[in-house]
This record gives structure tokens, C-alpha cells and sequence, in this order.
């Protein structure tokens, strides 16, 4: 025991006199099982009393305990007349209850004095009220022994052992409280308080609550004062206990188990039980104190059975914290206290009980939301989105008193709520109109966070797509399409981004909306808006990629048609501009409006053709609206104009589709000739209507195979269905689920329609690709056929002939490279560039026969009125000479010379674009030749450099001197020994004061650069006196070409080609070498 001398007794004289009193039983007792406490009988216990009064009457250092115990029992009247009763258990009872009063006054004397000053160096000593192991061990059998003879015999039936175990009749109500008194003083002190409260409290509030409460048949001998005294005890022990803890024990107290007391617990415990659970939750953190009260002594489940009893309890704790308590003054206060802490309970940070915490939080928002709509809304839903709310367009938010750059959603902030949002409407799954209703304000801001972090590297990306996912799949269909097009910019139906704030990278992989600095420069302000609008087209593309199986994707696909018809109905009626040269600001804004939403729908309809369009119909009535979409356009606005000759293809591939479907390629039903019947009223339309003769008789086909249910299908339904799947008759076309349909069977006029495609479960294999010599021969006039899809699909069926090294494509190959470099100079850009592809194939295969064509064809001038239209076809031809040059690899040394030739004859054609291309065609070779170039070397090098310096266009000068960097860097290590001899190591530096425009000298400083490394990797060793004189890492690019990109300066890394300094020219639609089709 550790303290100092203080008059009276030590604590452990105290605890020594509880040990007597509890004393070891009789010999004939000992033999109790070991490891159990010996039970305490009554004549064992007349004996230790006995033995104590003697110690005290007569030991030496035993006086001061004696003094000290008098003083106590004569404070506590009805102890010290139970210490001298006559019954053994209640006599006992007031001895140790009298004694740990004792032990309580010197422990709390102690504490009360000056702790001893600590030796320098050593630890501070434990303080003065501290009790050894053993003494607490003493305490602790004490105190259970108090409770069990004074506190538990006494207690009301209902709450203790029943009345076979009582006190006399009319002593049980003074008698409990003398003993709850004694242990609320007790309690007090923090050192006796804790072993009792933490072993003892259930009984404890029995006692105060049987006391307090309770009738007053169970309280007979106990005072108003006393009661009210007891009252006061209760709240005072529920306070100051651990609050988890005590809601278990009233929890306990108010639903009893059977098995500890022969009846449930009485009305008055059950009701008194549930006000003071009520104010437990009513307390500062009482929502999760009673969330770990209910839920502790569970692990949240890893077992599919565990997990659904858990979700069972949550699910009751959120029905039970949704319910306003009766002592609540209303409704409205009770959610104003208790929603921000079921909000706090989805931050929880201990992994063991964060599962748990957050079903709760979720349970209780949906039931909260399911009762009171309106208050779970204003109290719940819009605290839970203020963040998103706060970056919102539709905010209410004084910027202009904010500086640029302030903080306007801190990082953290803006995560947890989207962490937040996550976890109560996805994982909730409550579809209510409360909730999407709530949640459609604040989905542009998380679908800007969703495309932002597709650009960066951030954990919000997977968050942000599955609330978006969740939306888009509970809302209804129209509302998931109105949302999809405020996404897109079509309509205000969803508050974007606030035009003033702008998302920042977090340094803990978030983001943070922070005010948007303002942009002076005009040029950067639009590269930012067009980047970001695209970002935007992109991020929605993607997401409905997830929603194809749904059909939601198919739907919007359509939606953004219909809005293209609008678009050509809105040009068709104001064909000149809308606004005159003096017209107000309002009607040029007006104006700007409605071209940048003209745009807008051309970038989403083709953006949603190369990312979606492989699956993104999945029954017919999509296609049916699909194809009316179609057909109604080419009926109220017919091909003309500048687009006719799109318009015409887009019509073309819709009544191709229509005539594959009736032909075969799908498995029809009667269900889809009803959905199909709604186009023939369009089809009627066109067929009266439409300029074009072959147009019309293809309408007034497909209708009578229509309604006839495809037992009339006229002739030219089957070259229409060919031309769009790419096949010849007699070839298998691929279905759009993947089988191979077999070919359509010829129907005759007797409607039985049996023979519509193949029976249902059987397979069907594709057929071989190679055709006979008479599919050939109408491979051939397919490649002439007027309809662009027909005329490229032929010319890719030919092209695959040759790659297959086919027999009859080889004895025809003259024939094909006839057809080919015919269709080269067609203005389709789809037929033009499956012809060049097909020329490459055919050169790469056979060029010893094919190259001197092709460069015979590359040199001819242009002569005549066609100057334009002949350089272009150069141009195409010059894509198939690299294309065949990169097809033979090493084996193109062979034809060296006549494709230089060729190249350095066109850069000095009179076509300043030709002239660019060929430069840039030289170099390309130049830098795949490498040291096979040979002796023309030079004659290259002094070329490119007098093109350099004497050119007047500089589009022409850029191309030159980019054939000088792709030769150096073709070269490689042997420029020195290939170059050194002929004086062009000065060269590239001489071109930096050469041009007449601000970007050649950055090429010329790229090939100085080049030049620069490759003598100085040759170098054994560095030379600090000589340093690198090469280009920056970076430099600045300005107003190239009459274009200012991105505010007029721009900088690019080291040997990435900048904006204007073209690689080659191609003519308007070609691929380059990346596969991005440029032009059209």
C-alpha cells in the first residue's frame, strides 16, 4: 500500500478487518471444490462478526478502525442497528457495508493530501490512494459480498430471488435502502466506484429504480426525501457511467431473461426503462451510445447468415431511433437533435464497428425518409449534400466576394460526402422519389467529379460512377433520359458545376472545389470550355457503356437523334444567319446558343457511334425507333445541300438494316412485325416523297414485306441487305448477336413464311470468304455500284481476296489495281480510303508489278482545270507509297531510288500542300532507310536545305526541316561517318536564322539538338568546358499556321511534334498512322 502517515487507520488495517469478517467457514467445510468461493453460512458468519468485535474491543492498533467505524455507524443508523441485530446475513451486510464506508473516508483523506515529491531520475510514486493486487482482490470479495446479503435478498419481486429468499415482512423497503445508500456512497469515490459499478450496476439500478420509482407497496419505511434522493442518485450513476454500458443494463432491466427471474420484468420497470432510455438518446452522442449498446458483443458478420442477422438488428435500431420518444416536445425537435448524430454515425473510423455503425445510419435515414418525408428531407438529405449542393451552379453563393482560388469544398469535405452519399442511397437501395428526387440536384457536380478523375488518378472515380449508375437504373426511364441530357448539356434538368468553380487535385487523392481564377486571354478560355466539353461527351459515353443491357443507352441513342432532327428542322427553316449586323446582344447570344447546341448533338450522336453503337440496341422497338427516327428525318428534310451525300448514306444503312432484318439476319417474331408496322406509314411517306426513284421503290418494298410479314419480299430487298452486311448472295451475314444466321430463304406469293431464316437452335457456320470467279466478277461491279456502303464494302472484300492470296484476285490483279486507283479519287471518304488500303495491300503483295504503276501515276504533273482535284489524288497515292513502304520493311532498300525520286520530284511540284506531303513522305523513308540511304544522302540533305531557306510557304519550310530531324534520328550513331565528309554538321544550326515564320526555328533547334547527342554519346568523356548547347526541355510554339493554340503559347516536350508542324499532310479523311481518320 502505497501513502503516507495520516491519523487513523490504514486502508489496509480496513482490509484486513473485511477479510475477518469474511473469513474462511469451518473445518468441516473446506472441502469445497477448489478454485470456487466458499459459500457463507449463517453460523459462519456469527463466528467472523464475533471475531472482528473482538479484534476491534481489545488488539493493539486496532483502536483507530475502532473509532472510525463508530463514527460511521452512528451517520447510518439503520447499519448500525443491522451490525447489532439479530439476523446473521443482514448483521453482516452492515458490517461490510460499515467497513467499506470506512475505507472509502481514508482513501478519500488520502488522495485529499500532498502526494510525496519524486527522487530526482525516478518514477513519480503511485498515489497515496492506490491499492495493491491483492487488496483490490480483498475489495472485490467484499463488494460482491455487500451486494449479495444486502443488496440482493431485498430487492421487489420481479427484480430479485423472489420472497422464499426475503426479508421479514415490512423490513425489505428500509433495509434496501440502507444498503443502496451505503453503495451510492460508495460509488462516489472513483477508486472504490469502479470495481463496483462495472461488476454491480445492474442491481444497483434495481435498487434505485424499485426505490425512486416504483410503487409505493415496495418502498414501505422509506421517505418522500429518501425517494427523491434516490431519483437523484439514478440520473447522477447514469451519467456518470460508460454510456454504452448503461444502455445495455437498462436494456437488460427492461426485458429480463427467463432463466434469471421467474417472471418478465413488472409494466412500471418496463416503462421507467424506456424514458431513461429515451434520454440516453437524447443526450450529447446518445444516438451512438445506443447504437454500441444494442450493438455491441456482435462482429458485423463475415457469414451470409450473420451478415443478415445483422442486418436484421440494424435494421430494428434505425426503426427504433426513427420513432420520437414520448417525452419529446415534438417531432420536429427530436429530428433537430438527433439527425446530425445519425449523420456523425457514418464517420465512424473503428474498423471493427464502422460496418455496423453505417447500416444503422443508413436503416434509420430510409425509415426517417419513409415517415417523415419532408423533415428527413430538410434535416437529413440536405445536410448529408450540402458540399455538392455548395459547388452547385443552382447555389446561392455571393463568388464575387470570394477570391480566386479560395477553398469553396475542402478535399476531405468533399469526399466524405460522396463516401456518404454512397453508402445511403446505392448501398441503401431505396428507390423511393425522396431520394432520386433529392439526389438528381447534386448529379451534374458528381458526374463533373467522375469525369474528373477519369483524367487523374483518384479514388473518387468509382464511387462517383456508381451513384450515376444507381440513378440512371432506379429512376424511371423518361427521367433517367432528361437527366442523361442535362448531363450532356441538352437541357437545364440537372445543375451542373458552379461556371465560376473549378475542381482541384487533392493531396490525398480527392479533389476540392476551389474558386476559378479568371481567364483573360480569350484563345485559353475557349481551349478550356472545348476540352472540358469534351472531357464531359467522353465521361458520358463511358458510363453508358454500363447501361447497354438495360437499354437505357440504346434509349438515349435515340433521344439525341430525334434532337438531330430537330437541329436539321431549326437550319432548314432559318437558312440564312438569325441575326442581322445590327442586331441586339440578346439575339447574338441567342444565336451562339443555338449553334453550340447544334454542335453539341453532332459530337454526342458521333461520339455515341464509335463507343456504343456495337450493342447499344437490345430488342426491336429500339431498332423501330431507331430506323423512325431515321425516316422521319429523310422525309421532312430530304438529301440536298452541301450534307446530301450523308444524308443519303445515313438512309441508305437504315433501309439496308430494315431490309436485313426482314431478310433473315434476326429471328422474327409476330410481336416485332407489330413493332415494325409503325414505320410503314414512313415508308409510305418516302416512297411518294423522296427525289431520289431508287429510294422511293425500295420504300414501297419494304412496306409490302412489312405487312405481308415478309411472305412478299421483292428482289431488290436482298441487294439492299447485302450491301449494308458487307456479303455477297449466297454468303452467310453475321446476326448482331453474334450467329450466323443461314440465307434467306426466297418466299413466293402463297404467304406460308416457314422458311424465314433457320429454326430456332440450329447452328449454323459461317461460309467460306472466298468466293467463285462469278462472285468475283460482281465483287468488281459492286466496286462501281453508285451507293458509297455498297461500293466500300466491295472494295474491303476485294481487299481481304489479296491479303488471302487468292487465285482468281491474282490473275485479275491488274483489273483490281484499276478498280482500286479508280475509287482512290472518289469523294466518300469511306470508299476512298478502303481503295488505298486495298492499293497498299495490293502493292506489298506484288510490287515489283505494282510500284512502277503507282509511281508513274505519283509523278504525273497535274495539267488543266483539275490542278486541285489531281494534287489531291497525289496525296492519297503518296498515303499508299508508305503504307507499302512500311508494309516491306527492310526489303524497300531495293526500291530506293525511284521513291526518292518520286518524292523529291513532287517537292518541287507548284502545289504548295503536295510539295509539304512529299517532304514529309522523304522523310519518313529517309528515317526508315537509315544508312542504306547511300551516296543520295547528300543530294537529300542540300535539297531539304535549299527548300528551307528559299521556300516562300511555311507550312513547306516545316516539312524540310523535319525531314532534316527524322534523317538524324533514321541515322542514328552513323551520322558522323555518313554526314561528317559532306560539311552538314553546320546545317541545322544555319536554318535557325534562316525562316520567316516563329516555328521553323524550333525544328531547326530539334535537328541541332539530335545532331548534338549523337557526337556527344561518341565522346569517351565529358568535357565541363564545352557544354551542351541543344535545345530547352521545353519551348513555346506561337501562332502557327495563323492558329493561336491555347492562348497563342504553347510548349511541348522534346521530340513530340507540336500543333502546325504536320508530319504529312493527307488528303481530308485519310487515317494516319495511329488509325485517327482525319477530315470529312
Amino acid at each position: 500500500m502505497a501513502g503516507g502517515a495520516q491519523p487513523g487507520p490504514e486502508p489496509a488495517r480496513v482490509l484486513e478487518a473485511l477479510e475477518l469478517l469474511l473469513g474462511p467457514p469451518a473445518d468441516s467445510d473446506s472441502a469445497a471444490e477448489p478454485g470456487k468461493e466458499r459459500a457463507l453460512c449463517p453460523e459462519t458468519l456469527r463466528r467472523n462478526a464475533a471475531a472482528l468485535e473482538e479484534r476491534l474491543s481489545g488488539a493493539a492498533g486496532w483502536a483507530a478502525l475502532r473509532q472510525l467505524r463508530t463514527a460511521v455507524l452512528s451517520r447510518a443508523p439503520a447499519l448500525a442497528a443491522g451490525v447489532a441485530g439479530p439476523e446473521p446475513g443482514w448483521a453482516a451486510a452492515c458490517g461490510l457495508l460499515a467497513l467499506l464506508l470506512c475505507l472509502k473516508e481514508r482513501l478519500a483523506a488520502l488522495a485529499a493530501a500532498p502526494a510525496a515529491p519524486a527522487a530526482p531520475g525516478a518514477p513519480p510514486p503511485p498515489g497515496a490512494d492506490t491499492l495493491s493486487v491483492g487488496q483490490e482482490r480483498a475489495l472485490r470479495r467484499a463488494l460482491r459480498a455487500a451486494v449479495g446479503l444486502g443488496l440482493l435478498p431485498h430487492l421487489p419481486p420481479g427484480l430479485g430471488p423472489g420472497p422464499a429468499l426475503g426479508p421479514p415482512p415490512g423490513s425489505r423497503g428500509a433495509r434496501l435502502f440502507a444498503a443502496v445508500a451505503a453503495l451510492v456512497e460508495l460509488a462516489r469515490l472513483p477508486a472504490l466506484g469502479a470495481p463496483l459499478l462495472a461488476r454491480h450496476l445492474r442491481l444497483l439500478l434495481c435498487g434505485l429504480c424499485a426505490l425512486g420509482h416504483g410503487p409505493a407497496a415496495l418502498c414501505q419505511g422509506v421517505s418522500d426525501a429518501e425517494r427523491a434522493q434516490c431519483r437523484e442518485a439514478l440520473g447522477d450513476i447514469l451519467d456518470r457511467v460508460y454510456q454504452p454500458l448503461a444502455v445495455q443494463e437498462l436494456l437488460v432491466l427492461q426485458g429480463q431473461p427467463k432463466q434469471r427471474c421467474p417472471g418478465t420484468a413488472p409494466g412500471w420497470l418496463r416503462r421507467l426503462c424506456g424514458h431513461l432510455l429515451s434520454e440516453r438518446l437524447l443526450r450529447p452522442s446518445g444516438v451512438q451510445a445506443v447504437v454500441r449498446g444494442v450493438l455491441e458483443g456482435t462482429d458485423g458478420g463475415a457469414g451470409a447468415e450473420a451478415a443478415a442477422l445483422d442486418w436484421r438488428k440494424c435494421d430494428a435500431v434505425g426503426k427504433i431511433l426513427a420513432a420520437c420518444p414520448q417525452q419529446c416536445l415534438s417531432l420536429e425537435d427530436y429530428y433537430r437533435q438527433v439527425c446530425p448524430q445519425i449523420l456523425d454515425l457514418l464517420h465512424v473510423q473503428d474498423k471493427a464497428s464502422a460496418r455496423q455503425f453505417q447500416r444503422v445510419a443508413t436503416s434509420t435515414v430510409l425509415s426517417m425518409a419513409r415517415e417523415q418525408p419532408q423533415l428527413a428531407e430538410r434535416l437529413l438529405l440536405q445536410p448529408l449534400l450540402a458540399p455538392l449542393r455548395r459547388g452547385s451552379e443552382a447555389a446561392e453563393l455571393a463568388l464575387q466576394d470570394l477570391t480566386a482560388g479560395a477553398v469553396l469544398v475542402p478535399e476531405a469535405e468533399l469526399g466524405s460526402c460522396v463516401e456518404d452519399v454512397l453508402k445511403v442511397f446505392v448501398v441503401g437501395n431505396d428507390s423511393s422519389s425522396l431520394l432520386l428526387g433529392s439526389l438528381q440536384p447534386v448529379l451534374g457536380v458528381v458526374f463533373s467529379l467522375y469525369s474528373f478523375a477519369r483524367q487523374n488518378v483518384s479514388y473518387l472515380r468509382s464511387p462517383c460512377q456508381d451513384i450515376l449508375l444507381w440513378f440512371l437504373e432506379k429512376a424511371e426511364r423518361e427521367q433517367a433520359l432528361a437527366v442523361l441530357g442535362g448531363l450532356a448539356g441538352l437541357s437545364s434538368h440537372v445543375p451542373t458545376l458552379h461556371p465560376r468553380c473549378q475542381l482541384q487535385v487533392g493531396s490525398e487523392g480527392g479533389a476540392a472545389i476551389v474558386v476559378q481564377e479568371t481567364i483573360s486571354d480569350e484563345d485559353e478560355a475557349l481551349y478550356q470550355k472545348i476540352s472540358l466539353e469534351q472531357c464531359h461527351v467522353e465521361s458520358l459515353v463511358e458510363l453508358l457503356s454500363h447501361c447497354q443491357k438495360s437499354g437505357l443507352a440504346g434509349d438515349f441513342f435515340i433521344h439525341c437523334l430525334k434532337e438531330l432532327t430537330q437541329v436539321a428542322a431549326e437550319d432548314e427553316e432559318a437558312p440564312k444567319p438569325a441575326v442581322e449586323p445590327g442586331g441586339s446582344l440578346l439575339e447574338l447570344e441567342q444565336e451562339q446558343a443555338r449553334q453550340g447546341r447544334k454542335l453539341l448533338v453532332l459530337q454526342l450522336v458521333a461520339a455515341l457511334c464509335q463507343g456504343v453503337s456495337d450493342t447499344v440496341f437490345t430488342d426491336m422497338e429500339q431498332v423501330q425507333q431507331f430506323l423512325a427516327a431515321v425516316l422521319q428525318r429523310a422525309c421532312a428534310h430530304p438529301a440536298r445541300g452541301p450534307g446530301a451525300a450523308a444524308e443519303a448514306q445515313t438512309l441508305a444503312m437504315a433501309m439496308g438494316l430494315v431490309a436485313a432484318v426482314l431478310g433473315g439476319a434476326v429471328q422474327l417474331k409476330s410481336s416485332d412485325f407489330a413493332v415494325l408496322k409503325r414505320l410503314v406509314p414512313l415508308l409510305e411517306e418516302l416512297s411518294r416523297s423522296y427525289p431520289e426513284p431508287l429510294t422511293q421503290e425500295l420504300a414501297s418494298d419494304l412496306r409490302i414485306a412489312i405487312l405481308t410479314h415478309g411472305a412478299c419480299s421483292p428482289g431488290s430487298l436482298g441487294a439492299a441487305a447485302h450491301g449494308l452486311l458487307g456479303t455477297q448472295p449466297g454468303t452467310a451475314a453475321w446476326s448482331p448477336a453474334g450467329a450466323a444466321p443461314g440465307p434467306p430463304a426466297h418466299r413466293d406469293g402463297s404467304g406460308t413464311g416457314q422458311s424465314r431464316g433457320r429454326a430456332p437452335g440450329a447452328s449454323a457456320a459461317p461460309r467460306a470468304p472466298s468466293p467463285a470467279p462469278g462472285g468475283l466478277q460482281e465483287l468488281l461491279e459492286s466496286a462501281c455500284d453508285p451507293q458509297p456502303p455498297a461500293r466500300a464494302a466491295a472494295l474491303r472484300r476485294l481487299a481481304s481476296l489479296v491479303t488471302q492470296r487468292d487465285p482468281e484476285a491474282a490473275r485479275l490483279q491488274e483489273k483490281l489495281l484499276q478498280v482500286f486507283l479508280e475509287n482512290v479519287q472518289h469523294e466518300d471518304a469511306f470508299v476512298y480510303l478502303s481503295a488505298i488500303q486495298g492499293v497498299a495491300l495490293l502493292s506489298s503483295e506484288y510490287p515489283e508489278r505494282i510500284l512502277p504503276v503507282l509511281l508513274a501515276q505519283y509523278e504525273r504533273p497535274a495539267q488543266g482545270k483539275e490542278d486541285t482535284m489531281a494534287a489531291v489524288t497525289r496525296m492519297k497515292l503518296g498515303e499508299v507509297l508508305m503504307r507499302v513502304t512500311r508494309a516491306l520493311g527492310d526489303t524497300v532498300c531495293r526500291h530506293r531510288e525511284p521513291l526518292i525520286r518520286a518524292f523529291l520530284r513532287g517537292a518541287r511540284d507548284p502545289d504548295g500542300a503536295l510539295r509539304a506531303s512529299s517532304l514529309s513522305n522523304l522523310g519518313e523513308l529517309c528515317q526508315h532507310l537509315g544508312f542504306q540511304l547511300g551516296s543520295v544522302v547528300h543530294e537529300v540533305t542540300c535539297c531539304v536545305t535549299a527548300i528551307a531557306r528559299t521556300d516562300p510557304e511555311a507550312e513547306v519550310r516545316r516539312a524540310a526541316v523535319h525531314v532534316v530531324v527524322l534523317l538524324l534520328r533514321g541515322l542514328s550513331e552513323k551520322v558522323t561517318e555518313i554526314l561528317g565528309k559532306g560539311g552538314f554538321v553546320g546545317r541545322p544550326s544555319e536554318l535557325l536564322g534562316c525562316a520567316m515564320d516563329s516555328a521553323t526555328p524550333c525544328w531547326g533547334s530539334a535537328s541541332s539538338g539530335e545532331l548534338w547527342e549523337l557526337f556527344v554519346a561518341d565522346l569517351p568523356w565529358k568535357c565541363p568546358v564545352f557544354p551542351r548547347r541543344g535545345l530547352p526541355a521545353q519551348f513555346p510554339v506561337r501562332s502557327v499556321s495563323g492558329l493561336s493554340s491555347r492562348g497563342g503559347s504553347s510548349r511541348f516536350p522534346r521530340g513530340i511534334p507540336a500543333a502546325g508542324i504536320p508530319t504529312r499532310p493527307r488528303a481530308p479523311g485519310l487515317r494516319d498512322r495511329h488509325g485517327v481518320l482525319r477530315g470529312n
